[in-house]
This record gives C-alpha cells, structure tokens and sequence, in this order.
C-alpha cells in the first residue's frame, strides 16, 4: 500500500491565515464604503448613518465571525435592515439605549460578542459587548445584530 502524506500546517499558522482573511474583508468593506468619488456619494455617507456589524461566537479565539454593512438611507446590506434602522432611529443610534426584549433565554454560557463600528448622524460609533448566548444579544440588540436571515 502507498499512503501518501499530507503537508501539515500547524494550528498557529491557520489560525493566522483565517485572521488575515478576516482583516483583508473588513479593510475591502470600510474602503468601499470611504472611497467613492464625492459627486457619486450616496445620500447615506453625507449623513453618516451607517455602522460595519459583526458577532463572533465563542471565546476571543473563534473564527467564527460573521459581519455586515448596514446602510439606513434607503434600509440596506443586512437581512433585517429596516428594522434594525428603525430600532436604531429610535434609539438615537446608540444600541444601549435599544429597549430590552421581555424573552426568557436558556441559561447556556456560549459566548457571543457583538461589534459595531461606523457613524450615526456625523457620530463616531464604536460598540463591543459580549452576551453569555445568542438570545441574550438579541434580547438585549433587537434586530441589529441578526445578521443571519
């Protein structure tokens, strides 16, 4: 019998490669967002009303990131984008300020940590929390954070 071997490529070295991946998406995504000419920027970048969404689950080590643009003038680039602009609008852009959902969630530690990043209304957002489960964000975020349709 032939057994032939595969290359090995060390935990480190995956890991890696899958954070730079991550880094080269969201660069592509906030220079696309920053880069168009001024006479063919859309209405939604002189407001400022967009944010660059991402959760994560599981510890600081996952790779399981998943990530958005959201654009609120039209509602765009996220599956509940409407809603989460109309939960943001009426919050003042600040997701603490989002009203709680009265819901009763498992009470299983599988961390979760949701990032925004961007402008609201000329304001710099920058907001990170990390939610014991998935429930618990969306309790606590609304539609923000449901990026999965």
């Amino acid at each position: 019998m032939t057994y032939i071997r595969k290359p090995y490529i060390s935990k480190s070295r995956s890991l890696k490669a899958s954070a730079l991946r991550g880094a080269l998406l969201a660069a592509v995504a906030l220079l696309a967002a920053g880069q168009a000419p001024a006479q063919a920027a859309p209405r939604h970048a002189a407001q400022g009303d967009w944010l660059y969404l991402t959760v994560t689950r599981g510890d600081s080590r996952s790779s399981d990131t998943r990530g958005t643009l959201l654009l609120c003038d039209p509602p765009q680039g996220h599956a509940h984008a409407a809603e989460a602009c109309a939960e943001l609008g009426a919050a003042g852009g600040d997701i603490d300020a989002i009203p709680a959902e009265s819901v009763f969630c498992p009470m299983i530690y599988a961390p979760v940590t949701a990032h925004a990043r961007g402008e609201w209304k000329g304001r710099q957002v920058d907001y990170t929390r990390t939610f014991s489960n998935v429930c618990v964000m969306a309790a606590r975020t609304g539609e923000v954070f449901a990026l999965d349709g």
